[in-house]
């Protein structure tokens, strides 16, 4: 009965301040400089959209949440002009904002983590970054606090990036550069990159800002007591500086360039054996000078974390070598920062390297963060993929791009007034496309979003009317078990098990998989909820309202935060009818919706 009635319906549905002036002249340029592009390509673009759907798209973009049924309709019926500005406002004021965005932003950090046990630090992570965002902490400082955080782990959230790559100097300038700049640089690691001018040289300069972050566990017996900080030197040799020639001239009594194990002393006596399973290369069981270089270098890379005093670029022809020494050099040339002296210490290298980063002379640092927002608001950025910007690469509307970028570096990069600004353009404010979306020029018709993991659990829990966590109603089975020992609310971690995706990736290749599906259609929890006792919110619309017609409006108002059509109504009334059990149709309906396309898509 449910898929049928699915199939049917799918095929059937067709005291806040306003905005201040710098904001609403902004988005007005914005708006007029589309419409000039749009002209000159012979463009109509579409309407706004109703007042329905901009307030379902706006809660779930600012707020990550669904209207209630009376708030779409207060909302229609309020004659306020500027009513639409003043909910955005309202929104970006409320506490959940903060948790959206600190959610989005946890996912853009962590998707690429290195390190293995980032979940230790999640929770505590997305906990800073919410307060961040709540608290409107200007972009360029909290990008400050991510490069330059020292602590415990499990104490301080904005250790998080650090602890995710464990320090290591190479995959966190990929990554810094990635995140705050839009621009891949990893490629250049190992070569010149294939396709941009970034060379080897300038992504190893970039790497010499970062050798002396230490990441280590400060006591053996706590899992969770990993700390990040400065590798401190004052002239001592680290670890991998120790030189084969000292230790052959203490340990090889014979001089006869290899030590067995009877020469070998301290820890290196303890592990011989071990060590000559790896570096006996010629099988006489003895160590020579070249075999323990490269054991050498192969277990510093395998010790990630500890700091060095100076980065070093590797020399591929020769891995057991240490390669040239680099000093840190910002790879943008219009980027202005402070000279380094020689030999500078971790935090004057680290505080250098956001001053470069943030600097207004830094074109990308602006750029990177106002694309990768629009795109997440507008469903397509003006460079795509998002973090794969560079001079190399053309920006859709440029010169849109450039308006929005110039007024968040005017502002000091205040992280509200962008997302103010964006919320009050037509361009966000248009109504969804109709056509296929190769044929719609981008920004001149909304396009259709899949929600993301916590939006969607967010609905969930209100529409069915859920106070506490998914987990705790046992909706989940086996996924509990993997969910144990975990801080935070398990049914929300297991909900981005099942519905996360990597936040840069285009909604074109986001889409839905099986588990999901399975999930949706089979889920206990949905199944208990979705039923007409008085006790749940479908019970309490049909005890509301006798009239039929009058409970499928309530209904969809609740689901989907909008009016059925006339064809919807007809539909549902028909089926209410072949079923002759009131409650009975009632919850195939609402389950119908809830399985929809439309309730998991921003429109």
């Amino acid at each position: 009965m449910r898929t049928l009635f699915a199939i049917c319906l799918i095929l059937s549905s067709g005291s806040i301040l306003v905005a201040g002036p710098a904001e609403l002249e902004i988005a007005s340029q914005v708006d007029a400089k589309l419409t000039e592009l749009f002209a000159a390509e012979n463009v109509t673009p579409a309407g706004l959209a109703s007042d329905e759907d901009f307030l379902r798209r706006v809660s779930l973009d600012l707020a990550g949440v669904v209207p209630s049924p009376g708030e779409v309709t207060l909302f229609g019926l309020n004659p306020d002009p500027n009513k639409r500005s003043k909910k955005i406002d309202e929104l970006l004021a409320s506490e959940a904002y903060g948790k959206i965005w600190g959610s989005y932003w946890k996912d853009v950090v962590f998707i690429a983590a290195t390190e293995q046990r980032t979940r230790l630090v999640e929770p505590g992570f997305e906990a800073w970054l919410v307060d961040e965002f709540n608290a409107n902490r200007p972009w360029d400082e909290i990008t400050r606090e991510l490069i330059t955080a020292t602590g415990r782990v499990d104490e301080e959230g904005r250790t998080g990036l650090i602890f995710a790559h464990t320090g290591q100097p190479e995959e966190l300038a990929a990554e810094i550069s990635r995140i705050f700049m839009g621009i891949q640089m990893s490629c250049a690691n190992c070569h010149d990159h294939p396709t941009d001018s970034w060379k080897r040289e300038q992504f190893h300069g970039l790497a010499a800002f970062l050798p002396r972050v230490s990441v280590r566990r400060e006591d053996p017996g706590m899992p969770n007591s990993f700390a990040v900080r400065s590798a401190e030197f004052n002239g001592r040799r680290g670890r991998g500086d120790l030189d084969p020639e000292q230790l052959f001239q203490f340990m090889d009594r014979n001089r006869d360039g290899k030590l067995n194990k009877s020469e070998a002393q301290g820890p290196l006596k303890d592990r011989f054996d071990q060590i000559l399973t790896v570096a006996d290369q010629d099988k006489d069981k003895q160590i020579s000078k070249d075999e323990f270089a490269v054991i050498r270098a192969m277990m510093d890379n395998q010790q990630p974390g500890r700091g060095e005093e100076e980065y070093h670029m590797p020399d591929l022809n020769n891995p057991a070598s240490k390669g040239e020494l680099m000093q840190p050099v910002f790879f943008v040339e219009e980027a202005k920062g402070p000279k380094l002296k020689e030999g500078a210490d971790d935090m004057t290298r680290r505080h250098a390297l956001v001053d470069y980063i943030t600097a207004k002379s830094n074109p990308w640092f602006a750029m990177a963060f106002v694309n990768r927002v629009w795109s997440e608001m507008l469903g397509q950025g003006f460079y795509m993929p998002i973090d794969d910007m560079g001079p190399e690469r053309t920006a859709m509307f440029e010169e849109v791009l450039g308006i929005l970028a110039e007024g968040f570096r005017d502002n000091d990069y205040n992280v509200k007034w962008l997302y103010r600004t964006i919320a009050n353009t037509e361009a966000y404010q248009r109504t969804m496309q109709t056509e296929s979306s190769d044929s719609i020029t981008p920004f001149a018709a909304a396009s259709p979003m899949r929600m993301r993991s916590d939006q969607i659990y967010n609905a969930y829990k209100q529409v069915l009317g859920i106070e506490d966590s998914f987990s705790n109603r046992g909706a989940y089975g086996m996924q509990n078990n993997m969910l144990r020992g975990r801080r935070g609310d398990a049914g929300r971690i297991a909900f981005a098990t099942l519905f996360s995706y990597d936040p840069s990736m285009p909604q074109e290749d986001i889409i839905g998989n099986i588990p999901q599906a399975l999930f949706m259609m089979n889920s206990p929890q949905l199944e208990g909820l979705v039923n007409g006792n008085a006790d749940t919110k479908l019970g309490r619309i049909l005890n509301k309202y006798e009239d039929d017609t009058d409970a499928i409006s309530e209904l969809y108002l609740l689901v989907l935060a909008r009016s059925p059509s006339n064809k919807e109504v007809e539909i549902a009334q028909q089926y209410i009818k072949q079923v002759n059990n009131r409650s009975e149709a009632f919850e195939d309906l609402m389950w119908s919706l809830l399985n929809s396309t439309e309730f998991l898509s921003k429109r």
